[in-house]
């Protein structure tokens, strides 16, 4: 008999059930479970997927919004040896057909109202899906739908028993898999194993507990992730947060009033989100009388703005910024605040320190480290033992991202005197002027500054004698167009007084617009906006 004891999803539950037994689950609108309730749950889930004819290599793909369904096929999918497909429900119907061939889901769980989009998306699907559906009462009627429904969950839940023996395995198998949304052509496959999920749970406890009260993550905390579960595993925290037996509360579908009133009722302390959530959340109605000052929250996906780093913490928010890809699970580095930095704005607006066992490097062309003299810029790199290994069916994709033994993330940062990472770009988005490069996060925080602006995006446009000239989107309240104006380049020419930026670094041309344009992870999509910029241009000329 052997004694080694692999890594598999199912350890993370050994403690919860002893510990906090009692806690509770709670599911917006739908359900309040104890942990013994959730583990049984998961046990009925796994047993009802094993009826279904699913098992160790097969695919199971979601469709779900941020409920207790969701965090209970995080567990139960992957504890059966089965892989779990996080669907990306904002991709098109064309590129979530593509996620499903190229995955080869076998299974689709899916709640009930996303009928509309499954069934424009099934049309181009090629493989022979089975379908189970799922709603948030068996009170429902569902539908009527083309789509050939086999089972409906919580009826196939009905027959099952809570105890069921999840089996061992290898802990590399393949746990997980979702995809990103790449620049050009189709979404790429990131794949993680049991082994990777388990050591990142253990790389975000051993990050986030010894820090400081004021960005710490212990087992005194109320988790509710505002990050969507498709998300590289909703940044990973939902397995932590399981681990330490937390109290939870999964905020259904993305109503900014009622996540506000779910922080107040249930006292939330612990949060994350991508700088859009964030943006939405403040400009609710009811943001002014909700009580924020008890909330941590991380700040990722994209760059942290001073301006809505600011507006936070005009509300008491204790905000702070991290940094990760789809590719790394997502953890690689953390703003650690030290009680000293409470004040410092600017410590809350940098990536931070590396994660625990991150290996982190800023490189030349060459891959040899740049200078740590707090201005030498370059790509950033990494190791980790959670990296995901491979870009699946694609091997010159997974050839390029780990070039050199290191995975490349395509961001250009530098480190500060005290270790500290800072971004100052992603590599296809920075601004190249005249042979210097711009940093177009520089300028979205400066400008992001001035009252009025809501949002900024600073691109590059072509110019035939720099080669390129910064340009800046912005999207401003009920203030006048002109006023705005004058006060962003006011806040410019401080910014080249005081030195943050020369002056050949402003910005030539500000327009204003009514909504920047977004990927379908909630970033900023600079490709496309450029793209409709040089659009604009050519039908100008063209007239």
């Amino acid at each position: 008999m052997s004694t080694e004891f692999s890594l598999l999803i199912k350890r993370l539950l050994y403690g919860p059930v002893q510990q906090a037994s009692g806690q509770q689950i709670i599911s917006d609108g739908l359900s309040s479970y104890s942990y013994v309730e959730f583990i049984n749950r998961v046990n009925r889930f796994g047993q009802l997927l094993e009826r279904f004819g699913l098992g160790q290599g097969d695919v199971v793909a979601i469709m779900d919004w941020d409920t207790h369904r969701y965090l209970e096929a995080f567990f139960a999918v992957p504890m059966l040896g089965s892989t779990l497909h996080t669907v990306n429900m904002r991709l098109s119907p064309s590129q979530i057909a593509y996620t499903i061939d190229h995955a080869e889901d076998d299974v689709i769980l899916f709640h009930s109202d996303f009928i509309p989009l499954l069934e424009e998306v099934i049309r181009d699907v090629k493989r022979d899906v089975r379908l189970i559906i799922m709603r948030d009462s068996p009170d429902i009627e569902l539908p009527q739908t083309t789509l050939k429904i086999e089972a409906i969950l919580d009826e196939l839940f009905l027959d099952t028993d809570q105890y069921f023996s999840f089996p061992d395995f290898d802990e590399n198998t393949r746990a997980t898999t979702f995809y990103t949304t790449g620049t050009t052509g189709n979404p790429k496959a990131v794949a993680y194993s049991h082994r990777q999920l388990v050591l990142h749970t253990m790389g975000i406890l051993a990050t986030f507990g010894p820090m400081s009260a004021n960005n710490r993550f212990h087992n005194r905390d109320v988790y509710m992730p505002i990050t969507p579960m498709f998300h590289v595993h909703g940044w990973g925290f939902p397995y932590a947060a399981t681990m330490l037996g937390l109290k939870q509360i999964y905020p259904n579908r993305y109503v900014p009033s009622r996540i506000l009133a779910l922080i107040c009722e249930h006292k939330v302390t612990f949060s994350h989100c991508v700088p859009t959530i964030l943006h939405m959340l403040l400009d609710c109605d009811t943001a002014a009388s909700a009580d924020l000052s008890n909330w941590k929250l991380i700040i990722g996906g994209s760059a942290l703005s001073r301006g809505l780093a600011e507006r936070a913490l005009a509300k008491g928010i204790n905000l702070f910024s991290a940094y990760g890809l789809s590719e790394t699970c997502p953890l690689l580095t953390v703003a650690q605040l030290d009680p000293n930095d409470e004040e410092n704005l600017d410590a809350r607006l940098k990536a931070g320190k590396p994660a625990a066992m991150v290996e982190l490097r800023v490189v030349d062309d060459a891959m040899n480290d740049v200078i740590r003299d707090g201005k030498s810029v370059g790509e950033i790199v990494a190791r980790a033992p959670w990296l995901t290994q491979t870009y699946l069916k694609d091997e010159n994709a997974t050839t390029e991202l780990w070039r050199g033994g290191y995975l490349h993330t395509g961001d250009v940062g530098r480190f500060d005197e005290k270790g500290n990472l800072i971004i100052t770009d992603r590599v296809k988005d920075v601004i190249k002027s005249g042979g210097e490069w711009i940093s177009s996060l520089t300028l979205e925080s400066i400008a992001s500054s001035v009252p009025g602006v809501t949002e900024v995006a600073a691109i590059s446009i072509p110019d035939p004698r720099w080669g390129e000239r910064p340009m800046l989107l912005v999207v401003r309240e009920t203030h006048s167009k002109n006023t705005v104006q004058e006060m962003i380049k006011i806040a410019f020419s401080e910014a080249v007084s005081v030195g943050i930026i020369p002056k050949w670094a402003t910005p030539d041309r500000i327009d204003f617009v009514n909504e920047i344009t977004k990927t379908s992870v909630g970033k900023i999509d600079k490709k496309a906006l450029r793209a409709a910029i040089q659009k604009a241009g050519k039908h100008l000329e063209d007239k």
